[in-house]
């Protein structure tokens, strides 16, 4: 047994015991009591057989065959071995058909998740809100969801998308961005965040321009509004040129607006009416194409051509604009009205015009068959005619001929006063737009004797102004101011803007910016004091609180809420009794000044036509003879001549001015001695040219 012992020497036992005590602490360890042995190179004696030298236990294995064969490191691989416990090394495939297959088994796949920027999202959202007030320009909708949408913070982020989308489309758009930020302005985004959104369109200058071929001027534009509109304030321009190098296209876009638009002639003017001022003249395009496809209809004879037009226009709730003018060309044109009734069918037919536009329309038309049968004498006749077959072929509903009330405003024994009064109210006010004579009116009104219906006049009144363009809204609102002080109690007022904003939502049917036109109005009237500011509060309580009319009151005390309110409520139609007109007279005196000093007659017409205030063309008669006077040069004459001949001061207006001379007459001599004889010779001159209406000369005679 001794020579047993012989197998391990002292120092390799030691070596042994100590590797086996640290075997537990060094279980987790990589290396294996095995591997520290090896580190030592244990060299074992086999059956009194010399040993292996140079080989270290862990590469030494056993075969089966007893031989004794080198294996790889870490005991993977060789022949006749079973490689290593934990074999990596090799491909791992899971067979999702073997029995034992678990799904816990499978590798872990990390699946990347993209954390939400507010901005971005911020971003995301008010694009929708854009896209959405383009195609239906409601002002009061975008505010409401802004304000929903929150983010306050990023409120320039708002001002420079919306500028930017509108640059990029047509002037209709770009008007309605102007427009949508001055009812923005101080109740939803402040005066500051305002100046940040347009210094940050500023920054994006030069990439904008990029897509953008005029870009430059298309921003000058944008922000020489903002000027005009009081939104943006003129230090801004000069803050902004400061800040910006002089070599970005936000440095030109500074230049242009200042030079190009904010330092020319008339300046606010023609900048309000570059993109061609409010949503009506979009109305007024729309009319227009209406009446072009159906005049292109007649020709070609192609209906199905006729109502992809319709259907282009994307204008579904004005369809009641093409039955009427489809009616009134049949009329016009009598061989063509087999085509008109074939249009009109198919397109009821394949749903392209409802049944209640179809109704809409003719409706339309019999209320302004009076007017039609100047141009048509035999329109009356022709109308009677259509309804029936309409009827008939199945396309108007039968209900057309049932008598109805009078838009609800009255229903029991004075229907027939009431029709009769609208009728003449509607003449009475034709004549006045034609006529602009507010004297006259009020005689007239004073004539029917019938003041109980005061409020169904005012919203006539105001009904047939929407409709026409901004000469007419602001005679019709100078009218209001006198009807207040002459014949209508304040109750008539309100009671009549009641009724107007209970059928507003008809109203937007004819008029496409109605709610707008008609907050105007009402602040209007706030502003000249026909109204009261409580009277709005009135006018709110009688309305239903969540319908079309109640939007219109909160829109119009926003409007009256806002920075230099009064000053751009009665310039907003080119008129009213404040600022506008005095710059009106600034301007009169110095286009007369220059045509006096020899300028030219024609282009001192255009300057007047230049005004856009027709109304108005009494002061600048009145001017021009004042100056006559002054100066005892009747080259004046001249000019009212021509500006008569040309129609441009109608027999009213040059009525009106020679009746205010008349009646400041008394003063006028202190500073023209000789005012009186001078007066009396160009009346005369103006007797002899046609210039007077013929009541003037009457009462002239009657002081004389």
């Amino acid at each position: 047994m001794a020579s047993n012992e012989g197998f391990l020497t002292n120092e390799q036992r030691e070596t042994l015991k100590m590797a086996t005590q640290n075997a537990e602490g060094l279980s987790s360890s990589p290396k294996s009591p095995t591997s520290l042995l090896s580190e030592h190179h244990i060299k074992v004696p086999v059956s009194g057989k010399a040993p292996m030298a140079g080989i270290a236990v862990r590469h030494v294995r056993r075969s089966h065959s007893g031989k004794f064969v080198r294996v790889k490191k870490d005991g993977a691989g060789g022949k006749g071995t079973w490689g290593k416990l934990l074999d990596t090394d090799g491909e791992s495939h899971i067979d999702r058909n073997d029995p034992n297959y678990d799904s816990g088994e499978e590798p872990y796949q990390l699946v990347g998740s993209t954390i939400s920027d507010p901005l971005d999202e911020y971003k995301k959202a008010v694009v929708s809100i854009i896209e959405e007030y383009f195609s239906t320009g409601d002002v009061e909708l975008a505010a409401s969801d802004l304000r929903e949408l929150g983010s306050n913070e990023y409120h320039p982020y708002f001002i420079k998308r919306l500028v930017s989308m509108a640059m990029d489309r047509h002037d209709k758009e770009k008007e309605m961005a102007s427009v949508l930020l001055s009812a923005l302005y101080a109740d939803v985004i402040s005066s500051a965040q305002i100046s940040k959104g347009f210094f940050i369109l500023l920054e994006s200058a030069d990439d904008l321009a990029v897509d953008i071929l005029d870009a430059v001027d298309i921003l000058a534009l944008f922000i020489a509004r903002a000027v005009v509109d009081d939104i943006l304030p003129p230090a801004f321009l000069t803050r902004a040129k400061k800040t910006l190098p002089e070599s970005s296209k936000g440095h030109q876009v500074i230049q242009t607006a200042e030079k190009s638009y904010l330092s020319a002639p008339h300046h606010a003017e023609l900048v309000e009416r570059r993109w061609g001022g409010s949503t009506h003249i979009t109305v007024e395009e729309v009319k227009k194409k209406i009446a072009d496809l159906l005049r292109e209809y007649v020709e070609s004879g192609d209906a199905f051509e006729a109502c992809r037009c319709i259907r282009e226009l994307g204008v579904s709730f004005f369809h009641h604009e093409v039955v009427k003018r489809a009616l009134v060309l049949a009329m016009e044109i009598r061989t063509a009205e087999p085509l008109i009734l074939k249009l009109l069918k198919e397109a009821a037919e394949e749903g392209l015009i409802s049944s209640s536009q179809m109704l809409k329309g003719f409706a339309r038309l019999a209320e302004s068959l009076d007017d039609l049968a100047l141009d048509i004498p035999s329109a009356k006749t022709l109308f009677e005619l259509l309804v029936p077959k309409a009827i008939s072929q199945g396309w108007l509903d039968a209900s057309f001929l049932k008598p109805a009330g009078e838009d609800g405003e009255v229903h029991n024994e004075d229907d027939e006063k009431v029709r009769r009064f609208k009728e003449e109210a509607v003449t009475i006010i034709h004549e006045y737009f034609l006529s602009d004579d507010i004297p006259e009116l009020i005689r007239s009104l004073e004539d029917l004797g019938m003041p109980k219906f005061n409020p169904i006049f005012l919203k006539k009144l105001i009904t047939l102004a929407m409709d026409r363009k901004n000469r007419e809204k602001e005679m019709a609102s100078v009218l209001l101011s006198s009807l207040h002080i002459e014949i209508f109690s304040t109750e008539d007022i309100v009671n009549g803007f009641v009724m107007l904003l209970e059928s507003a939502e008809d109203t937007a049917l004819d008029i496409l910016d109605a709610s707008n036109e008609l907050a105007l109005f009402l602040a209007r009237a706030v502003i000249d004091d026909v109204l009261a500011p409580l009277n709005l509060e009135e006018i709110g309580s009688k309305l239903p609180p969540n319908c079309s009319g109640s939007e219109t009151v909160h829109m119009a005390r926003s409007l009256i809420a806002a920075r230099h309110a009064g000053e751009r409520i009665l310039r907003c139609w080119g008129g009213g009794t404040g600022w506008a007109v005095e710059d009106a007279k600034d301007k009169i005196m110095k286009l007369l000044e220059e045509y006096e000093s020899g300028g030219d007659v024609g282009e001192a017409c255009q300057c007047i036509r230049d005004l856009g205030m027709p109304f108005f063309n009494h002061e600048v008669v009145k001017k021009a003879l004042v100056m006559a006077m002054e100066k005892k040069n009747d080259r004046m004459l001249d000019l009212l001549q021509e500006c008569f001949c040309e129609g441009l001061i109608t027999i009213n207006q040059m009525t009106k001015g020679f009746g205010r001379i008349k009646d400041g007459l008394d003063d006028l001599a202190l500073d023209i001695p000789n005012a009186e004889e001078k007066f009396s010779f160009y009346v005369e001159y103006a007797r002899k040219k046609g210039w007077l209406l013929a009541s003037f000369e009457s009462s002239a005679a009657t002081d004389n």
